[in-house]
Protein backbone atom coordinates (compact mmCIF):
# COMPACT_ATOMS: atom_id res chain seq x y z
CA UNK A 1 0.00 0.00 0.00
CA UNK A 2 2.98 2.08 -0.62
CA UNK A 3 1.20 4.15 -3.48
CA UNK A 4 -1.82 5.05 -1.06
CA UNK A 5 -2.74 8.44 0.02
CA UNK A 6 -3.10 8.44 3.25
CA UNK A 7 -4.82 11.35 5.41
CA UNK A 8 -4.73 12.18 9.05
CA UNK A 9 -7.73 12.99 11.09
CA UNK A 10 -8.25 17.22 11.98
CA UNK A 11 -8.66 16.42 15.76
CA UNK A 12 -4.84 14.46 15.26
CA UNK A 13 -3.12 17.70 17.10
CA UNK A 14 0.48 18.93 17.17
CA UNK A 15 1.62 15.36 18.53
CA UNK A 16 0.54 13.27 15.51
CA UNK A 17 0.04 10.26 17.32
CA UNK A 18 -3.27 9.00 15.57
CA UNK A 19 -4.76 6.89 12.87
CA UNK A 20 -4.84 7.43 9.25
CA UNK A 21 -7.43 6.28 6.85
CA UNK A 22 -7.13 5.88 3.00
CA UNK A 23 -10.47 6.97 2.04
CA UNK A 24 -10.17 5.93 -2.24
CA UNK A 25 -11.18 1.95 -1.81
CA UNK A 26 -14.98 0.96 -2.41
CA UNK A 27 -16.37 -0.53 0.11
CA UNK A 28 -13.87 -0.87 2.40
CA UNK A 29 -11.39 1.35 4.64
CA UNK A 30 -7.52 0.42 5.26
CA UNK A 31 -6.20 2.49 8.71
CA UNK A 32 -3.18 2.58 10.23
CA UNK A 33 -1.22 4.18 12.69
CA UNK A 34 0.40 7.47 12.15
CA UNK A 35 3.79 6.66 14.42
CA UNK A 36 4.58 3.60 11.88
CA UNK A 37 3.63 4.54 8.40
CA UNK A 38 5.45 1.62 7.19
CA UNK A 39 3.86 -0.98 9.63
CA UNK A 40 0.75 -3.09 8.86
CA UNK A 41 -2.20 -1.42 8.30
CA UNK A 42 -5.77 -3.04 9.27
CA UNK A 43 -8.70 -3.17 6.65
CA UNK A 44 -12.29 -2.37 7.38
CA UNK A 45 -15.09 -2.60 6.06
CA UNK A 46 -17.37 0.88 5.16
CA UNK A 47 -19.92 0.34 6.76
CA UNK A 48 -18.10 -1.04 9.90
CA UNK A 49 -15.49 1.84 10.16
CA UNK A 50 -18.87 4.63 9.82
CA UNK A 51 -20.61 2.55 13.07
CA UNK A 52 -17.62 2.59 14.78
CA UNK A 53 -16.92 6.67 14.10
CA UNK A 54 -20.70 7.29 14.85
CA UNK A 55 -20.15 5.51 18.05
CA UNK A 56 -17.20 7.26 18.92
CA UNK A 57 -19.19 10.57 18.18
CA UNK A 58 -22.00 9.12 20.09
CA UNK A 59 -20.03 8.58 23.63
CA UNK A 60 -20.37 4.33 23.49
CA UNK A 61 -16.57 4.43 24.20
CA UNK A 62 -16.59 7.18 26.94
CA UNK A 63 -14.08 10.39 27.01
CA UNK A 64 -11.34 10.47 24.15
Amino acid sequence: MTSVAWRKSSYSGNGGNCVEIAPDFVGVLPVRDSKDPEGPALVFPSDAWRSFVAGVQAGEFGAV
